[in-house]
């Protein structure tokens, strides 16, 4: 059992914890796996939050979308088909991507989660984080 009078005796599955993140993910071609983001801890999760940091320049018209499968199929979307529009320097902005609405009720286990480009900024670069809670470890 944790103390818990201290964080740092605290488990991935006791509080939101990044599962997963990418760097230096290109945005600058559309397809359906441009970047895989492997999970960092646990083998199922809920996803609570998405978000883009670190671009390498704008990419405010740059649109992805977060997958559980590398076959594009959105029927396994994580999140929404987001436009990264407040994204509009280069590492100042960040943006939490909208969640799908099947990630409001759904325990994942896909062991790693993709980037699709639905539409691209040419060159451009971001980090993907995705946070959540661990439900197995």
């Amino acid at each position: 059992m944790a103390n818990f009078s201290h964080v740092g005796s605290d488990t991935p599955d006791q509080f939101r914890y990044r599962l997963a993140k990418g760097v230096n993910v290109p945005v600058g071609a559309t397809g359906n796996a441009v970047a895989q983001l492997t999970l960092e801890a646990g083998t199922s999760y809920i996803v609570r939050q998405i978000t883009v940091t670190n671009a390498n320049k704008s990419i405010a018209t740059a649109n992805v979308t977060i997958l559980t499968t590398n076959d594009g199929n959105t029927s396994n979307a994580v999140s929404n088909n987001v436009v990264l529009s407040s994204v509009t320097a280069a590492a100042t902005k960040y943006q939490d991507i909208g969640l799908a609405t099947a990630a409001a009720s759904t325990v994942y286990t896909a062991g790693s989660l993709y980037v699709k480009v639905n539409t691209a900024v040419s060159d451009g670069t971001c980090d993907i984080s995705v946070y959540g809670e661990v439900v197995t470890l």
